[in-house]
């Protein structure tokens, strides 16, 4: 019996094709995807090897092709737009070239040497607030000193690597 009704949906697809795809584009509103869904609709019938009994074959052909169009849609919508992949070929490239990469490694070897170049407490300061970034609070008690003296020792700390930096690139 099964086979029964598969062979009947297969030849009321193949009957009724243009009207299924018709009512499908007015619902759809669109003719392509009404005729994408209903090719659909014939190869999933033809992969099937047995189907249950079914009350209306015409509803459930037209169901059938309802899902396969929405399938379409979400697989159409995991891809980008011609205006979407012009756009990505537009971007700029965010790396650096390799002239700003060799001014970085430069600029980096400058305040490496103005670090090594400061007393150790300063070091220890700038280091802890710059790359730790611990609260000057945090800094003043584990040094055993005063707030006031992290931040003249920070300030004098930045005030020397700057200095260093803006000599070297002159």
């Amino acid at each position: 019996m099964t086979e029964t009704n598969l062979t009947m949906l297969r030849r009321l697809l193949v009957e009724r094709y243009d009207e299924f795809r018709t009512r499908l584009a007015k619902r759809l509103g669109s003719t392509d995807l009404a005729g994408d869904a209903m090719q659909d609709t014939w190869l999933k019938l033809a992969r099937v090897e047995a189907i249950g009994p079914i009350h209306s074959p015409s509803h459930y052909l037209f169901s059938i092709a309802l899902n396969a169009a929405r399938d379409r849609l979400q697989t159409d919508a995991r891809y980008l737009s011609p205006v979407e992949v012009e756009s990505l070929l537009d971007l700029v490239d965010a790396a650096p070239d390799p002239a700003r990469v060799a001014e970085a490694r430069s600029d980096l070897s400058v305040i490496e040497m103005a670090l090594a170049e400061l007393p150790p407490r300063r070091r220890d300061i700038l280091l802890a607030a710059r790359l730790d970034n611990l609260p000057r609070q945090e800094i003043a008690k584990r040094l055993g000193i005063s707030l006031r003296l992290v931040e003249k020792e920070l300030h004098l700390a930045q005030a020397y690597c700057l200095a260093r930096l803006t000599e070297a690139t002159k």
